[in-house]
Order: C-alpha cells, then sequence, then structure tokens
C-alpha cells in the first residue's frame, strides 16, 4: 500500500508553486515548441506511411531513431512484438511513463483535403489520429529528458511504443509482460475533436473470429450434398441480432463478415465473421461473449456445419483517475486552445458540409470543454495499464470539431495543420504534467491511494485475451 491519503483533487495552488520553482529556466512547454518542427515531420512521416498494427516497422522505427538522438536508451522489440519498444532516460524514482501508439485503420487512405479523395484507394488511413499519437508523446518524452537535465531533477522517464491499439491489444501484452509493473503514473492522450482532460472511462472489449467449415458443391445440381458455411454465418448473426433485444442497454455488438464463400454456383466450404462484444462492466463482457459463442454453436448446429472460433483481443475499461485528471485539466486550461488561420477555417467549413450531424461548433477549438465524469463507449487497450498503475489521459482538438472518429474526415484533417496544432498542444501538455508529478511527490502518493481504492483491495488481474500469443498476423 502506497502512503498518502486521498483527500480529492489537488488545488491550483500546489499546481502554482510548482510552476513558480522553475520559472526561470525554459518550461516543458516551451521545450516542446522549440522542435514543433521535428514534431510535425515525424507525424508527416508516420501519416504516410499509414501502417497496421502489428506492421508498423517503419512508423516504430522513425519514432526509436529520434529518440536515440535525443538519448535515450531504446530497448526494441519488448513483449515479443517486434514494433514495441521502451525508451528510458534517467535513474530512480519517480519513473513518470508515456505511451505512444502509431498504428493506421484499414481502408480508410484519405488525401489531406476536404473532400473524400483517397490516396490509394482500399488501403490504410490514420482515421484515429495516432500518427499525432506518436509523435506527441515522444516529442514530450524528449522534452521531459531536456528538462530533468537542465533542472537536475532526479527521476525516470519511459516512453513505452505501444503498437496495435486497434483491435491488436498491444499494451496488453505490455501488460503481461511486467513492464509497467515499476511505474508511478502513466501518461497517454488521444486525438479529438475537442480539448478535454475529463476523468473517463471506457467499454471492456473482447472480440473473435467465428469460423465456420463446411461441404462444397454445385449449388445448382448437387445441393443436397453440400453444407453452407456461410449459411452457418447468417444464422449465428440473425440470432445474434434478435439477443440484442435481451442485453443490458449499455452493451454493443458487432460485426463484419470477413469471408462468405467464392462464388455463388458453390456451396460455401468455409466462412468467417469478425465479432466485438463491450460494456463498460468486465464481468458482463465475459458474459455476454459467451453467449455469443453459445449462439455460433448453435448457428453451426442448426446448419449442419461445424465451427470453431479465435479471441482475437481484449480490453479492459479505463480506471479512471480523479486526482491526475483534476491536475491535467489545470494545466490544460493554463494553455488553453488554438485558433485557426483564415485557410484552415475555410478547410473546416469545407469538411464539415460532410458531416451527418454537426456537433460541436466551429470554433470550440478554442476552449477546453468542462470537466466532467464520463462512460465512454469506445474502447481501449489502455484500460489493462489504468489496471495496473495510476493512469490519466486527455484529448485535444486535432480534427475539426464534429469529426468522428474512424471517419475519412479524421484522416484529413490529422494530415494538415489542424492536425498538427492540436498534437502540439498535446504534447505541451504531457510534458508540463510530467515535470508537475516529478516536483509533488503528495500528488503521486494521492494518485495511489485513489487508485488502490477504486481497484479494490481483491482485484488481481487476469487478461481478458488469456494466455495467447501476441497476433502478430491479425491484419494480413
Amino acid at each position: 500500500m502506497r502512503k498518502g491519503i486521498f483527500t480529492g483533487a489537488v488545488g491550483l495552488s500546489g499546481l502554482i508553486m510548482c510552476l513558480v520553482a522553475f520559472a526561470a529556466a525554459p518550461t516543458p512547454a516551451d521545450l516542446v515548441d522549440s522542435r514543433r518542427d521535428v514534431a510535425i515531420s515525424m507525424a508527416t512521416d508516420l501519416w504516410n506511411y499509414a501502417e497496421l498494427g502489428y506492421l508498423e516497422s517503419n512508423s516504430s522505427e522513425r519514432l526509436q531513431q529520434e529518440l536515440k538522438r535525443s538519448g535515450f536508451k531504446v530497448t526494441p522489440g519488448v513483449a515479443a512484438i517486434p514494433t514495441a519498444f521502451v525508451a528510458t532516460y534517467g535513474s530512480g524514482k519517480p519513473v513518470i511513463g508515456i505511451m505512444a501508439e502509431f498504428d493506421a485503420l484499414p481502408g480508410l487512405s484519405q488525401a489531406a483535403l476536404p473532400e473524400r479523395s483517397p490516396v490509394n484507394e482500399g488501403a490504410p488511413g490514420h482515421a484515429c489520429g495516432h500518427h499525432l499519437f506518436g509523435s506527441a508523446s515522444v516529442s514530450a518524452g524528449i522534452a521531459v529528458r531536456e528538462w530533468l537535465k537542465a533542472n537536475k531533477v532526479s527521476g525516470t522517464i519511459r516512453v513505452f511504443g505501444t503498437p496495435a491499439e486497434e483491435g491488436g491489444s498491444g499494451k496488453v501484452y505490455l501488460t503481461h509482460a511486467g513492464l509497467f509493473d515499476d511505474v508511478d503514473v502513466m501518461l497517454h492522450w488521444h486525438p479529438s475533436d475537442r480539448n478535454d482532460a475529463s476523468a473517463a472511462s471506457s467499454t471492456s472489449n473482447k472480440s473473435g473470429r467465428f469460423r465456420f467449415h463446411g461441404i462444397a458443391a454445385h449449388a445448382a445440381s448437387a445441393p443436397e450434398r453440400g453444407r453452407s458455411a456461410l449459411d452457418g454465418v447468417e444464422a449465428m448473426n440473425y440470432m445474434v441480432n434478435m439477443m440484442r433485444e435481451h442485453v443490458p442497454s449499455d452493451s454493443r455488438m458487432h460485426y463484419v463478415i470477413t469471408d462468405g464463400g467464392d462464388a455463388p454456383n458453390i456451396v460455401p466450404e468455409f466462412a468467417e465473421v469478425y465479432y466485438y462484444v463491450r460494456h463498460p462492466d468486465v464481468e458482463m463482457v465475459k458474459q455476454l461473449f459467451e453467449r455469443v459463442v453459445d449462439v455460433a454453436r448453435a448457428g453451426a448446429l442448426g446448419t449442419g456445419v461445424k465451427m470453431e472460433y479465435e479471441v482475437m483481443h481484449g480490453n479492459y475499461p479505463v480506471l479512471p483517475n480523479e486526482t491526475l485528471a483534476r491536475r491535467v485539466d489545470q494545466h490544460l486550461r493554463l494553455l488553453g486552445g488554438f485558433s485557426y488561420s483564415t485557410e484552415e477555417t475555410a478547410f473546416a467549413e469545407t469538411l464539415r458540409k460532410t458531416f451527418l450531424g454537426e456537433g460541436l461548433a466551429l470554433g470550440s477549438q478554442q476552449t477546453v470543454q468542462p470537466f466532467v465524469l464520463r462512460q465512454g463507449m469506445g474502447s481501449t487497450d489502455v484500460g489493462d495499464v489504468s489496471w495496473t498503475v495510476p493512469t490519466v489521459g486527455f484529448g485535444t482538438a486535432t480534427w475539426v470539431p464534429g469529426t468522428p472518429a474512424h471517419s475519412w474526415q479524421a484522416v484529413a484533417a490529422g494530415g494538415m495543420s489542424i492536425g498538427h496544432k492540436g498534437m502540439l498542444l498535446a504534447a505541451q501538455l504531457l510534458a508540463e504534467v510530467a515535470a508537475d508529478l516529478y516536483q509533488d511527490q503528495s500528488l503521486i502518493d494521492q494518485a495511489w491511494q485513489e487508485f488502490e481504492q477504486r481497484r479494490g483491495p481483491d482485484f488481481e488481474y487476469e487478461a481478458l485475451l488469456g494466455d495467447r500469443e501476441p497476433p502478430l498476423d491479425y491484419r494480413l
């Protein structure tokens, strides 16, 4: 048990005292700003690479090279993942970690233009902004290193290169390998259409590929001699869709048929459907996933085919830490939002015409959203990390207000100056919060007290994906 009593959010006066102590030297935000061109160059390279999960060789190497040039000791290939890495500078306590993601999404290639214009039709694109994520986190880590050295502050800064967040659960394998066990606080952020440091949770998530095996035959002259694997998939999907009426309303179940056969005149010998199951509670996700498995078995039995399934990934919900989140919110309000140039405003206005619904108003990128406690419906492998060490994150307006994640509009804004402005704000915020933590051990102690209270005394971590090895080929 860590020492310290959780008494709620740490006040603004403590933050100001920490800032005054180092007022004469360049601030961490200043150090980020001095490297803005390098940060934009890294982000642009990653945006152009647009590599899928566990295949991010160029992206990972680009970030590692920048860290090595800046004096970090870099260990590649951690947790049996070729594109994962840990970069370390300094020694002793506290150990502050920053997560860096860099994988893209399939099929969302897009030029940095406000109308649909794929660079390569069907190719991947950074529709969740992880190119900005990776660049900002590395830039912040380098700024923290320079700040520690200039001010002769003891402690360790680590940047964790975490691949395959999009369905690959890269951080779960890093968690299982014990890479966060001696970290005092983990920091992360995410591209967004708003500036927001609210204490937010997410849904837990478990996914699986359900593979059905039938018997091929001529679909016209001998259909009775075949058994359709696609019938098994369709029977499963039909029953899951009926199941939606009888699950908690905050559940989510979605699927894609990844293989439905080869030709209409051949009874499909093989078919596959890929499912995600989500709910805010881990135990409920386990129950719902087992119900989906039972439905798959029933679909196979009813259509006379065989079924096997493979768990692909599983994530815990993010365990919020209000102590840390309120301190991050204070720093974000000191930094503030940012305005658009005339060209950026024209880009944003044109892009917003393509939206279904408007969402936040244009101009909200200049402000910071109210601090709230929020339950989000998305999922992230940050969740598993957050049950291992106190973890805090935030979002900045790298996208035009109103932009949904996983859209071509997110790719477009993330490839031009709007995305870069939001990215630089995120890097500054990460660096400022890290520096604050090095100066305020009481904040770390209070964060740990809250962490242990929320997690509970009997908690034992058990990955939702079991003991499987990283699915390095899940995007092939």
